[in-house]
């Protein structure tokens, strides 16, 4: 590992000190005002290459890096200057040199010099030149946006810009998927990209756009080159392989068309080399495009989801995955007024997880190891038409509905330890979870803009959610001694039905004055209303196979619950020279009722709840925001069920119909910088939350069984997330960066009688560099340092990593990525080593539609990884199994 380590060093490091001659100076208008944010590229005469590209920074200063002894053409260009084009010829000295442009309006030839830079501003729309960035090697969205300055792709399939979140991905301005970004850099084909806009202080309603502060607000749209307009394009891969014990295989069609009237793409995976399009966990979260229409109500109701704690899978953490993909997406217009937009997925996997655990118990010490094998069904199935009504300029029409089904089923064979009191006690345990919930969501807006100073919205949605989770555990040991419980059998299998329906409909009015053009008014009414039954009924399967119903009110729940919010919103934006300031309050009416154990308890209370917005824009491109709330938490009624609820084998809850709301204050402070002189982009954040009276469990322990209840704390829980990085590209084809994370929090509830308070404080730090070379070998690496700190415990993971690339006689890629792991605890009781390696070399000759694909993975056969986690009463320490080394040969038709 340092040999490779070594080896990418010395190759940056050699190609980071070949000879180059600067080209620096400042371009002006005829005033000799600078003009910030010109265009300048050097054209070498002989290749017809663009060796270097710039952009000025606020005092007109540019700076190119060239090669010595060159003769060049640089072309400069502003949007309402006459275009300029100078011969220079470098020799072995720096260059410096003031060019002034003259007014001359736009010109088309200025406008197409724009097109020809790899990176350009035009008001908030940062535009990437694909080609410009791209060395061979790349397949897919995703591999081009790895190397575009200030643009970051998680493992998660999630990308950032400028450290904010893209919630929209579209192709040629239509959705893909509704902006869902993971199925998009995953399957967009590399080959077909041409422009990639970055779409800043984004709000997809036009009439809204400049009223509300969308400074967080990031969209990202794919403009294709002019051979993949009008025709179908796309590819079709197959392969096979061998892995460890048995054979692999992939197939995995993706077929795309994009015209000015309809869009159609097809995406389509079956595969058992651990390729998952789309995870139980993307499902969950994924929202279908749907806003939160209430983020400024100052209320914060969520309804929680019953997922019985099926393992929310990552393709890192398991044994075996086989999966079974296929998902559509369209778009229509049968008129310039009028869109149609849908899309359908449908997933199934199967899925082989091996765990190792230890997890202790904070207070007491006392420890569980559980050795555990699971086995998990995954069948999920999202659905969503859309329709946009827009006749004219000043009204519009939007409704959607999104349906989402699922059926989930996990058995699990596990061999657990218990260590009480230093003593131990092993035993099987089987458990089985099974689910099939349904949700359907709607949205009704409509949008109307009256005059230039009178503008109107309506938003209207409405959520269905109707959840049965089941569970079973079969153990040896009684865990909880629960009333008409039949005791003295071999095995104690205790059974749950769980039935949860959700009616949700949120609805508000917004109204919107422009006292001038700098600043407006927002009025707005609003309302939440909820409906939710929730029942749930425990028995027992006795050894001979009869059932014991266990029908005490204790151990049954047959619960009403109506939650009501009315409120009424004010809100004054003004534009003050570099400032933008918002304040605010809303006043709302609450009503709650619960209706359970035949009696009704009720609640009604009014509140204020004032919230505040600071922009200083201290450069086009700097900002400094803050950003204040106080926000009224509301349980669902989940929380309020008095009856028990098996959590797992070792956990009984039982709820608390009195529960009252949290009060949340939330601080944000955000920095951003972002320099197009040399590509320099600065950002960090801090978010303190404050809250009172949260809901929070009082627990106790006997051993490692949880009996537990919530109850409205009188101590404030505190948290605080910091982020901070810095990144920037030297010499036209390096890149760097450093980032560093901290969350920080502190909680208390009442353990075995006592109050408990917790803290937890885990840290974050990598560093990175890379180079853009197209023509010769690219690398990258860097290290990460992982630091989770806990009540008692501290655990270290350190992550060296690298990457090499190279495209190379104009038909072979060579991709290879390897990461070593250190994770080790403060005692060391806990030290363990592990790495992995992945190799892949593509064949395809130039202007072949074949392509020929040898991919290796787990090249080390590294057999698992580590993790640690933290509740409010325990830490856990997991080995996970990983799947094992395999070789896959695949070819590909270009279509």
């Amino acid at each position: 590992m340092k040999q490779i380590l070594f080896f990418f060093a010395f190759l940056f490091t050699a190609i980071s000190f070949s000879q180059s001659v600067r080209f620096d100076g400042y371009i002006q208008d005829t005033q000799k005002n600078p003009l910030e944010m010109a265009n300048i590229m050097a054209i070498n005469t002989a290749t017809k290459a663009m060796d270097s590209y710039g952009i000025t920074n606020d005092k007109g200063k540019f700076q190119l890096t060239l090669k010595p002894n060159t003769a060049y053409s640089i072309k400069i260009s502003f949007l309402g200057m006459k275009s300029k084009e100078i011969a220079i010829s470098t020799k072995t000295e720096n260059i410096t040199q003031t060019i002034v442009l003259d007014d001359a309006g736009i010109e088309l030839e200025g406008v197409e010099i724009v097109r020809e830079m790899p990176v350009s501003i035009k008001g908030d729309t940062i535009v990437y030149n694909a080609d410009s960035f791209k060395t061979g090697t790349e397949r897919k969205l995703e591999d081009v946006l790895k190397k575009l300055p200030g643009v970051e792709v998680n493992a998660d399939g999630e990308i950032e810009v400028e450290g904010k979140k893209v919630s929209k991905l579209m192709v040629e301005g239509k959705d893909f998927f509704d902006g869902d970004t993971k199925l998009g850099v995953k399957n967009i084909p590399a080959d077909a990209i041409d422009k990639i806009q970055v779409l800043r202080n984004y709000n997809e309603i036009s009439a809204l756009k400049g009223l509300e502060n969308d400074q967080d607000n990031v969209a990202m749209n794919i403009k294709l080159k002019d051979g993949k307009k009008n025709f179908w394009f796309g590819d079709v891969t197959a392969g096979i392989g061998v892995g460890e014990l048995d054979s692999r295989y992939i197939i995995n069609p993706k077929l795309f068309y994009y015209s000015p009237k309809y869009s159609v793409n097809l995406i389509t995976n079956f595969n058992n080399i651990g390729e998952l399009p789309l995870t139980a966990q993307d499902y969950f979260k994924f929202t279908g495009g749907f806003k939160n229409m209430m983020k400024k109500g100052g209320s914060n109701f969520n309804v929680s989801s019953n997922d019985l704690g099926i393992s929310i899978l990552r393709n890192n953490r398991a044994k075996e995955i086989e999966t079974k993909f296929g998902a559509t997406n369209f778009s229509y217009s049968p008129t310039k007024k009028w869109t149609l937009s849908g899309f359908g997925i449908l997933s199934s996997s199967k899925t082989d997880l091996e765990t190792k655990s230890k997890t202790t118990i904070l207070d007491s010490g006392d420890q569980q190891n559980r050795d555990e094998l699971t086995h998990q069904k995954n069948n999920l199935g999202l659905f969503k038409l859309s329709s946009t009504y827009k006749p004219n300029a000043k009204l519009q029409f939007d409704y959607d509905i999104l349906t989402k089904l699922s059926k989930q089923e996990e058995d699990s064979d596990l061999l657990r330890e218990q260590v009480v009191n230093n003593t131990s006690l092993s035993e099987t345990i089987f458990t089985t979870k099974k689910q099939d919930p349904t949700s359907i969501n709607q949205n009704l807006s409509l949008y109307y803009t009256q005059s230039d100073k009178n503008i109107f919205a309506f938003e209207m949605q409405h959520l269905y959610q109707d959840e049965n989770p089941f569970y079973n555990a079969n153990l040896r040991t009684l865990p909880f001694l629960l009333s008409g419980y039949t005791m003295f059998q071999e095995r104690n299998d205790l059974n749950q039905d769980r039935f949860v329906k959700t009616n949700k409909v949120d609805a508000k009015l917004d109204y919107y004055y422009m006292v001038t053009p700098k600043s407006n008014i927002n009025i707005t009414l609003g309302n939440t209303y909820s409906y939710q039954d929730f029942n749930s009924h425990i028995f027992q399967i006795l050894d001979n196979g009869d059932q014991n119903d266990l029908d005490n009110p204790e151990n049954n729940n047959k619960v009403k619950y109506n939650f009501n919010d009315v409120f009424l919103g004010f809100h004054y934006k003004i534009l003050t020279g570099k400032f933008t300031l918002t304040p605010g309050f809303s006043v709302h009416s609450y009503t709650m009722k619960n209706t359970q154990s035949a009696t009704d308890y009720s609640q009604n209370f009014t509140k204020i709840l004032p919230d505040f917005f600071a922009l200083y824009q201290i450069k086009k491109s700097e900002t400094l925001t803050y950003n204040f709330s106080l926000t009224n938490d509301f349980t669902d009624i989940n929380q309020l069920a008095s009856g028990y609820v098996l959590s797992d084998y070792s956990s009984l809850f039982r709820g608390n119909r009195y529960l009252e709301n949290a009060t949340s204050q939330v601080h944000v402070l955000r920095y951003f910088k972002y320099n197009m002189f040399n590509f320099e982009n600065i950002f960090a954040n801090a978010t303190y939350t404050r809250k009172v009276d949260a809901i929070k469990t009082e627990a106790k322990f006997t051993g490692i069984n949880q009996e537990s209840n919530p109850y409205n704390s009188n101590l404030a829980d505190e948290t605080f997330l910091g982020m901070g990085n810095y990144g920037r590209s030297f010499l036209k084809n390096y890149k760097a960066s450093a980032n560093a994370t901290f969350n920080w929090s502190k909680f208390n509830n009442i353990q075995n009688g006592e109050l408990t308070t917790t803290e937890s404080f885990t840290q974050s730090y990598t560093v990175k560099a890379s180079t853009n070379y197209k023509n010769m070998p690219n690398i990258e690496f860097g290290y990460n340092a992982l630091i989770n700190k806990y009540s008692g415990s501290t655990y270290y993971t350190d992550k060296p990593f690298a990457r090499l690339d190279y495209y190379f006689l104009d038909s072979f890629s060579f991709v290879s990525e390897y990461e070593f792991y250190h994770y080790y605890n403060s005692s060391k009781e806990v030290n363990n080593e592990y790495d992995f390696l992945s190799a892949s070399l593509i064949y395809q000759k130039k202007d072949s539609k074949w392509e020929y694909k040898v991919a290796a993975t787990n090249l080390l056969n590294t057999r698992y990884l580590n993790d640690d986690s933290f509740s409010q009463f325990s830490t856990r320490v997991s080995q996970y199994t990983v799947q094992p080394r395999y070789i896959i040969f695949s070819m590909k038709y270009n279509l």
